[in-house]
């Protein structure tokens, strides 16, 4: 499963040389998210153009059973009707994983009627993740800054079919 992300050229150097993320200039303090979707990165990236801090975008791979643990894992980012705020509130402090589900975008970036999961991970999450979970790290910066030039020529048809095949997510929790 290959979710993206995007960092400066130091986290992204260091993960590429190393298939996994180095601590410095990564922080393994801090939550990192996982965006399983290629839009919804770019949107969020700016196609690696947005700033300094997400103009490297890397897909890394990790398993089907891992994301599975992390989502399990995880806790809404914000409170729902099925409990009370104290109870949300103690459940995202125990939980090391946040769950938020963000409208997917189109190739113009332009928000759609469904949901793209992003995934949160921190404390003992982001330690499994960095040392244990990553089987794989790709630069995909070159692709996206590729589809953005086809988009800006508004070569729209040779633009989407550059991107990368994405199945709708199925679990017992999301069914597709």
């Amino acid at each position: 499963m290959p979710p993206d992300e995007a960092y400066p050229d130091a986290i992204a150097d260091g993960a590429l040389t190393n298939a996994t993320f180095t601590s410095p200039p990564f922080k393994m303090e801090r939550m990192t998210w996982i965006k399983p979707y290629f839009l919804w990165m770019m949107y969020r990236a700016g196609w690696g153009f947005k700033d300094a801090g997400q103009q490297r975008i890397l897909a890394i791979n990790i398993s089907r059973a891992e994301f599975e643990w992390a989502r399990e894992h995880g806790c809404l980012s914000h409170a729902d009707a099925s409990m009370s705020k104290d109870e949300w509130s103690a459940k995202k402090e125990a939980s090391p994983v946040r769950i938020q589900w963000d409208p997917e975008r189109d190739l113009l970036l332009r928000p759609q009627a469904h949901r793209a999961i992003q995934i949160g991970l921190s404390k003992k999450a982001v330690e499994l993740y960095v040392n244990q979970w990553i089987t794989r790290v790709v630069d995909v910066t070159p692709l996206a800054h590729a589809i953005h030039a086809l988009l800006v020529q508004e070569k729209f048809e040779e633009a989407k079919h550059m991107l990368p095949q994405e199945k709708p997510y199925a679990s017992v929790f999301h069914p597709s």
